[in-house]
C-alpha cells in the first residue's frame, strides 16, 4: 500500500485550489528576473508565497536551462514543528500537493539509511511547512522527478555535510536548501543582518547561526560541500517581508543563492 504524506499548509502558505496555484506559481516565475546560471544547489526561502514566493521563483527560474537533465531533488529544510535528532526522513512513499504527487527515491533513502545521523520521523513531517512549500514550484520547472525530503534539527554541519556527499549526484540530481534569514527585525536592522549573513555564504564561510538564518545547519553543511566540490555561491535576489507583503516595524529576510 503506498503511504502518503498529505498537504499540511495548503491553503496557508500557498493556495490549495489546484487551478489557481498552478497560476500564482507561473506569475511568480514568469516575473523573476532571468539569470543564466547553471546551479547544482540552491538556497530558497520557504514563507508564504505571498511573502517569499517572488524570491523562492528567482532561484527555481534559474535551473530552466539545466532542467532537463535533472531528475532527482534533495530537499533539505529546518524541522520546525518537532525536535528530531539528526536528519529525518518521512517514511513514506509519496508527497502529495494540490498539483499531484511526487515519489520519493527509494534508492536515495538507502543510500543514506546506513547512516547514524539519518533517522526516520513521520511525525517531524508532517506539519512542516518548510519542505512543502518548495514542491509546486519544483513541480512547475521540473518536468519529471524524484524527491529526497530531509527534516534537519539537532546534528552538526560536517554531519549534514556527509549526507550531502552520500547523495550528490550529476547534472541528474539538484540540493535545494530551504531556509529563511532573520526573523522578526526591524526593516533596516534586518537588510544589514541578512546582508552580512549572505556575504558570508557568498565567500563561503560558516558558521552561519541560527539567529541569521533558520536553516542555518543545513547551510552550513552546503558550504561545506561547495567547498569540496568547487562550487561558487551566486546572490540571484535579497528581500524581506517589507518588500513584498508586510509591514516594515518587523520582517523576515529571503534569500535566493544559487551554487554553481
Amino acid at each position: 500500500m503506498t503511504t502518503i504524506r498529505s498537504p499540511a499548509v495548503a491553503g496557508l502558505f500557498y493556495p490549495a485550489d489546484a487551478w489557481q496555484l498552478e497560476q500564482d506559481v507561473q506569475h511568480l516565475l514568469a516575473m523573476a528576473e532571468f539569470h543564466d546560471t547553471k546551479p547544482k544547489a540552491l538556497i530558497v526561502p520557504h514563507a508564504g508565497y505571498v511573502y517569499s514566493g517572488a524570491i523562492a521563483a528567482t532561484a527555481y527560474a534559474s535551473i530552466y536551462s539545466v532542467a532537463a537533465a535533472i531528475r532527482r531533488v534533495v530537499l533539505l529544510g529546518p524541522a520546525h514543528r518537532v525536535a528530531v535528532q539528526g536528519l529525518a526522513l518521512p517514511g513514506v512513499d509519496v508527497f502529495d500537493t494540490p498539483l499531484g504527487r511526487v515519489k520519493l527515491d527509494t534508492d536515495l533513502v538507502n543510500a543514506i539509511a546506513h547512516l547514524p545521523q539519518v533517522t526516520v520521523s513521520k511525525e517531524a513531517h508532517v506539519l512542516e511547512h518548510s519542505l512543502e512549500v518548495q514542491l509546486p514550484f519544483l513541480q512547475k520547472v521540473l518536468s519529471d522527478f524524484t524527491l529526497l525530503p530531509l527534516a534537519v534539527g539537532m546534528t552538526s554541519a560536517e554531519a549534514v555535510a556527509e549526507v550531502l556527499e552520500q547523495l550528490w549526484g550529476g547534472e541528474e540530481t539538484l540540493i535545494v536548501i530551504s531556509s529563511d534569514l532573520s526573523h522578526y527585525l526591524p526593516y533596516a536592522t534586518a537588510q544589514r543582518v541578512d546582508s552580512k549573513t549572505v556575504q558570508s555564504i557568498v565567500q563561503l564561510r560558516q558558521p552561519i547561526d541560527h539567529d541569521q538564518a533558520c536553516g542555518s545547519t543545513a547551510i552550513n553543511g552546503l558550504i561545506i560541500a561547495a567547498q569540496q566540490h568547487h562550487l561558487t555561491p551566486y546572490l540571484l535576489d535579497l528581500r524581506n517581508s517589507g518588500d513584498t507583503a508586510g509591514s516594515r516595524d518587523q520582517v523576515v529576510g529571503y534569500a535566493a543563492i544559487a551554487f554553481n
